[in-house]
């Protein structure tokens, strides 16, 4: 199979979808890769060193999307859809139940389109997401602390605070991989943190890691004003594989917070947690309304390309490999995870949460395999 690599075009995101590494490994099994020049260039990746892994480099993105199988790191953007055609493989993140155009492209146009967010095992874990869950939960509390400093418009708190001043209060909706990253670098760094989940199960299993340093609390409508009330940042970590994300903070709750708090919306992928959310950049990160500071950067691990690439790749290999070597029908008929992150597939939509999304039907893909 002949494999492309075009460079990411979605402002200021830095990390590739192969490296090096990657390139040396679909090599090995016969396969060829299509590199865009400069592609790997964001994550510190030169192009000679692609080149000595094996991979050719061509010079535009054309010649990358005229591979059989693109692997990327974002959704294609509407620029991008022109190299649309039956039986493209894109490999990628897709977040297609907050996307309802993409969603419609790729079906009119019959791409075999796998997401990296919704490729599950048995056992319910999302192995290609969570490297990107832990590195943003990890991130949303450093962004929330920077943007809580008065410099930034923020209340001017210190999240750990110093003897004799109270410190500050993160909460945390959603106890899944982000809000467990979330929640160890806000302890870390010596805030006053609550943590909200319907789990009751999870609620325990947190304040057991953590050994009763946080507060555990079920999520409900009056412990979520509750924590608009009382927190100085709020992380939203919500997460339903491939739907889109509840709004969980909404517009009437901004008025209950503190001026100067901070949304942190890591679900923004998704749709966002937060009624306000809307998607921004890393240029240009937050907004403001109702005095509340909006940090809602719909590519947060691209901040720290180096580490994300390095971090998505040793996820997505495999699966990749598996694709390159049997094919779309054959490697998704083996693999369950890989089933399940089959999200279109000969125009018809093969994720149910994605279908409920937007009202189309949906095909369980075990049906076309």
């Amino acid at each position: 199979m002949i494999l492309g690599c075009p460079k990411e075009i979605k402002k200021q995101e830095y990390r590739v979808g192969l490296t090096p590494h990657c390139v040396s490994a679909y090599s090995r099994r016969g396969h060829k890769v299509l590199v865009q020049k400069g592609a790997g260039e964001g994550s510190g990746f030169e192009d000679q060193e692609y080149a000595e892994a094996g991979a050719r480099l061509v010079g535009t993105a054309e010649e990358a999307w005229a591979a059989d199988m693109v692997v990327k790191v974002k959704e294609p953007l509407p620029e991008e859809y022109r190299f649309f055609r039956r039986d493209l493989i894109l490999y990628t993140y897709l977040h297609l139940a907050a996307a309802e155009e993409l969603t419609r492209e790729m079906l009119e146009t019959k791409v075999k389109g796998i997401a990296y967010e919704t490729i599950q095992t048995d056992d319910g874990h999302l192995p290609c997401l969570t490297p990107m869950s832990e590195i943003a939960g990890r991130l949303s509390v450093q962004e929330g602390a920077k943007y809580l400093e008065k410099t930034f418009g923020g209340r001017g708190v210190l999240l750990g605070g110093v003897p004799g001043v109270e410190r500050g209060k993160v909460a945390i909706l959603g106890g899944g991989v982000v809000g467990m990253n979330a929640c160890k670098i806000a302890v870390g760094m010596g805030a006053e943190v609550t943590i909200l989940d319907i789990s009751t199960a999870r609620l325990a299993y947190m304040d057991d890691i953590f050994q009763t340093q946080i507060t555990t609390l079920v999520s409900s409508e009056r412990n979520i004003e509750k924590i608009a009330r009382e927190s100085d940042v709020i992380i939203g970590a919500v997460l339903i594989p491939g739907a889109k994300a509840p709004r969980l903070i909404r517009r009437e709750h901004l008025k209950l917070m503190k001026k100067g708090a901070v949304l942190v919306d890591v679900a923004v992928d998704q749709g966002g947690c937060f009624e306000t959310t809307r998607a921004t950049y890393h240029d240009d990160p937050v907004y403001l309304v109702d005095n509340v500071i909006h940090y809602c950067v719909a590519n947060m691990p691209g901040a720290v390309a180096r580490t994300s690439t390095l971090a998505l790749t040793n996820a997505t290999l495999n699966h990749g490999l598996l694709l390159a070597d049997r094919g779309v029908e054959a490697a998704c008929a083996e693999s369950a995870p890989l089933r399940r992150g089959l999200n279109t597939l000969d125009g018809r939509c093969t994720h149910r949460g994605v279908a409920e999304a937007f009202g189309i039907a949906y095909t369980d893909p075990a049906t076309l395999l």
